[in-house]
């Protein structure tokens, strides 16, 4: 069916990366655009839309109730995944948080230690530090992407527990895996790294090391 409203960059790449027939958690949803879309376009078998505030679960009521998706996605108060159980979802989508508030919410839930689970983050701030957190404790990234969002550049990556932790270099968790051989998001949100990374070489020498791997990489395309 033809859907009668669009998602924004952020939130269209993210619903790319959610599987068909998927029970969805939306963590932080706000107007519940994203479970609303990927019910009306049939991909999803559930959804569960939650927030941690009262006020944004209205909202996504609303959303929920114009479109007639309620068959599909409900709302539900929860911080982070507390109120959610393991048996409930596959696929949770933690987007438009920082790094330290994603990397709380899955620190919190341990049933998230499960091959069969497929995480989806989308951090806003410090995306270096999730990566960092994810290889340390048993999870690996199977897809990065990146996207222009009002200007900025964003990355989003897919995630699965595989329950060994794996070495990362600092220049991994910065750089991730991306292709900007293969893709100019990936271009313009390396180079905002690069860009952190001078700022953060003031008081550390050796982020403008990693600073001149990145540019390296960049200058060779």
């Amino acid at each position: 069916m033809q859907i009668p409203f669009s998602l924004d960059s952020r939130l269209s790449l993210c619903a790319e990366l959610v599987r068909v027939g998927a029970k969805l958690a939306d963590i932080g949803t706000d107007h519940a655009y994203l479970p609303v879309y990927l019910a009306l376009s049939g991909k999803i078998e559930s959804a569960i839309a939650a927030d941690i505030n009262a006020d944004p679960l209205s909202r996504g009521k609303q959303t929920i109730d114009k479109y007639d998706a309620a068959h599909i996605v409900s709302t539900r108060l929860s911080n982070g995944l507390k109120e959610i159980k393991a048996d409930e979802v596959t696929d949770i989508v933690i987007a438009g948080m920082g790094a330290d508030t994603i990397i709380g919410i899955i620190s919190d839930a341990q049933w998230l230690k499960d091959e069969s689970k497929r995480l989806i983050l989308q951090p806003m701030t410090k995306s270096e530090r999730v990566i960092s957190y994810l290889y340390d404790n048993g999870f690996e990234i199977t897809e990065q992407k990146c996207c222009i969002a009002e200007g900025k550049p964003y990355t989003i990556f897919c995630v699965h527990f595989t329950g060994h932790s794996t070495p990362c270099t600092e220049y991994f968790s910065y750089a991730g895996k991306l292709c900007p051989e293969e893709n100019e998001d990936d271009v313009v949100f390396l180079r905002k790294q690069v860009s952190i990374l001078k700022k953060r070489s003031a008081s550390d020498s050796r982020y403008s090391e990693l600073a001149q791997q990145i540019e390296k990489r960049l200058e060779n395309l």
